[in-house]
């Protein structure tokens, strides 16, 4: 694809706006609010709840993947992973991070950035239990970030798990494996406009618990 067809590439944003009286107090109900909007537009291949996760590891170097949110209440944004992958070792080193979610049906964009924690082991063996089998068993089969010599040897690695667990539909949760929470101190809600000229809604965590909402130039 040459230069003049990516310069050319473009939409005009029509569907919606984002106005202050429209917008909660609290930027968590206001993303309960559009996240329940996505569940009901996406449509396949999205997936609502996917995301952008962004973490910096120990020299500063930034690294993005797409994760799914699967917990959210009032402390913050929960996601799961190996607590041994990259992703945990940065996030080991640095305990921040930052997310994404982007709607297209809706031309939603919000963004949220904040301290990272490991949710508790109930709170991990709540969810590891009622993840399908194959993917409980894969949690102990993949050593997640590391080198394979081939897609044969992560085969091999599950074929001796299930054998290890061979009529057991409930297999224990590895320790290196659970849950992490964002704790979110900024959120950001973008709704696509006409013109280029969006609409941006900046939710900032002040010191007293309390947020402070502005509006930030597109």
């Amino acid at each position: 694809m040459s230069t003049e067809q990516l310069a050319n590439m473009r939409r005009n944003y029509t569907r919606d706006g984002l106005l202050e009286e429209h917008a909660p107090l609290e930027p968590l109900a206001l993303f309960e609010q559009w996240f329940a909007n996505a569940i009901v537009t996406e449509q396949p291949p999205v997936e609502p709840n996917s995301m952008m996760l962004a973490t910096v590891d120990s020299a500063g170097q930034p690294h993005c993947r797409v994760l799914l949110l699967k917990g959210l209440d009032a402390r913050g944004f929960v996601f799961y992973s190996n607590y041994d992958s990259a992703k945990g070792q940065q996030l080991q080193a640095q305990p921040v991070a930052a997310m994404t979610f982007f709607w297209p049906a809706l031309e939603r964009q919000v963004r949220i950035e904040g301290a990272v924690e490991r949710v508790s082991a109930a709170e991990s063996d709540a969810y590891y239990n009622v993840r399908p089998l194959g993917s409980r068993l894969g949690a102990w089969a993949s050593e997640q970030s590391q080198p394979l010599s081939g897609r044969d040897a992560l085969e091999e690695a599950l074929a001796m798990v299930e054998q290890r667990y061979a009529g057991n539909e409930q297999p224990p949760r590895p320790e290196h494996w659970g849950g992490y929470r964002l704790l979110p101190q900024r959120i950001e809600f973008w709704q696509g406009r006409t013109c280029r000229l969006h609409d941006r809604l900046n939710y900032q965590l002040q010191s007293d618990g309390q947020w402070r909402r502005e509006r930030l130039a597109p």
